[in-house]
């Protein structure tokens, strides 16, 4: 379902490859405030996504700082990292939240994660037996309508956005993670109340599944690596 999901993410990452900022507009700040440049299934059953009031001020920043590493764990195989400022684990997730859902200029990155796991469902085929996978946290320091968090995940075959949730969530839970299921004959970018940008495809519940297929979007090796988020 998942492989079939993420190659259908790709090809919308390299249509809207042209969509990629440069210079000032594709800078980033990070959660310490550095500021480095970026770079770049089976049917689902489509769901109602989260429904939250966009706050036209500046979305609020964490009383404290985020945790910056997590150990290993059954729920966190490999535990997780803060990739550093400026460094290609840390570009990565923003170039393709950028080419994905079209945002422009300087984007606060609040919390960021990256961790690794088996697909779901597993799978004994060596390009999956590990995918890469990132948590972002951000907004977009002109436009504070653009704020959300990401799923962003790597295979040997690309890399996509896996599934998006309002800023103000928290945790791994439905319905706030929608995935999109992109559809050829319906290529037409649209918005949907609570998540920054605009999406192709048809929206479902990336937790529980669809059509009545309950495969959930991260397998239960990797669920406690959003612990905190």
């Amino acid at each position: 379902m998942h492989a079939r999901r993420f190659l259908a993410a790709a090809l919308v990452l390299a249509a809207l490859a042209a969509c990629t900022d440069g210079g000032q507009d594709a800078s980033t700040t990070g959660p310490t405030g550095a500021t480095t440049p970026t770079t770049a299934g089976s049917p689902v059953t489509p769901v109602e996504t989260p429904s939250v009031t966009v706050s036209p001020t500046r979305p609020p920043l964490p009383a404290e700082p985020p945790a910056t590493s997590g150990p290993a764990a059954l729920d966190c195989v490999n535990g997780w990292t803060t990739p550093p400022d400026g460094s290609e684990k840390a570009r990565s997730p923003i170039g393709v939240i950028r080419r994905t859902t079209g945002v422009k200029g300087p984007l606060q990155v609040v919390d960021l994660r990256y961790f690794t796991g088996p697909e779901s469902p597993p799978s004994d085929k060596g390009y999956l037996l590990v995918v890469e996978r990132w948590y972002v946290k951000l907004f977009a320091e002109r436009d504070f309508s653009f704020d959300g968090r990401f799923l962003v995940e790597a295979r040997r075959f690309g890399q996509g956005v896996a599934a998006v949730a309002p800023y103000d969530s928290s945790g791994y839970s439905s319905p706030d993670w929608v995935g999109f299921q992109y559809d050829s004959a319906d290529p037409e970018r649209r918005t949907y109340p609570g998540l920054p940008g605009t999406w192709a495809g048809v929206p479902y519940d990336f937790v529980g599944g669809g059509a009545g297929i309950e495969i959930p979007g991260l397998p239960d090796d990797v669920l406690g690596c959003l612990s905190g988020t």
